[in-house]
């Protein structure tokens, strides 16, 4: 009987039939799995996505706090008095922006939780009070800036404590400086000279910890036209430009 080389077909074997392929087999929990997917459509479904969503989102705030249980407002900074918030300034070189630390006063024998309902609470001063206390004193510089969310404190340190003649602090405050700081910095690194300020840090960290303004679409206001009812007696040039 005369052998072939293996993988070698001779040229007048007959085609063996092909394997009749397998049917596709369907999961047996149709009925399981169709309910799922109703309950995803529904809109007790859709709800309890929505939950899961903002648990997620909260979760990942940096502005909350999750001890496994509950959750908790968590400020960037956490002090309990001045003496803390005189350290924490002292320490920022560039100074703090002042949005910052606003909620950095948790409230006493709670945890830093809001207050049950009912709660009485005893006055305690709070952090902007003072900061103006630190500012009145001299022990720190609180500086505005174009808006009240980009004001910064900076530590007032002794040793630089000097007199400068009149002449010289005329001469200073003549200089026209840019509104916007980050102007300022511009103008610093054109002259190869390094801001000790970084006013886009700032302005990002604000944004984040939720400190940042969020400009409110305002409804029109409707002017005078001549439907107006007009009642008592009003000064004639009020309506002379009446719309139609």
């Amino acid at each position: 009987m005369p052998t072939f080389a293996p993988g070698i077909r001779p040229a007048n074997a007959h085609f063996s039939p092909a394997k009749p392929l397998q049917p596709i087999k369907f999961s047996d929990d149709t009925e399981r799995l169709q309910h799922i997917n109703s309950v995803r459509k529904s809109t007790v479904g859709a709800l309890m996505k929505l939950v899961i969503d903002l648990l997620y989102k909260v979760m990942n705030n940096p502005k909350v706090k999750l001890d496994g249980r509950h959750f908790s407002y968590k400020p960037v900074h956490v002090l309990t008095g001045r003496d803390q918030l005189h350290s924490l300034i002292k320490k920022q070189l560039d100074g703090i922006v002042v949005e910052e630390v606003k909620d950095a006063y948790p409230f006493v024998g709670l945890g830093g939780c809001f207050p049950p309902p009912g709660w009485r609470i005893p006055p305690t001063p709070s952090i902007l009070e003072d900061l103006q206390a630190l500012k009145a004193s001299g022990d720190v510089w609180w500086l505005s800036g174009t808006n009240s969310q980009e004001d910064t404190t900076h530590f007032n340190d002794p040793r630089y404590r000097i007199t400068v003649d009149i002449d010289l602090k005329q001469l200073f405050r003549g200089i026209e400086l840019p509104r916007d700081m980050l102007d300022i910095e511009k103008e610093l690194k054109k002259i190869d000279e390094k801001p000790s300020t970084d006013t886009a840090k700032r302005r990002a960290l604000a944004e984040i910890s939720g400190a940042a303004s969020k400009s409110k679409a305002r409804k029109k206001q409707r002017g005078i036209t001549s439907r107006t009812r007009l009642t008592n007696r009003h000064p004639p040039e009020l309506f002379e430009n009446l719309s139609t």
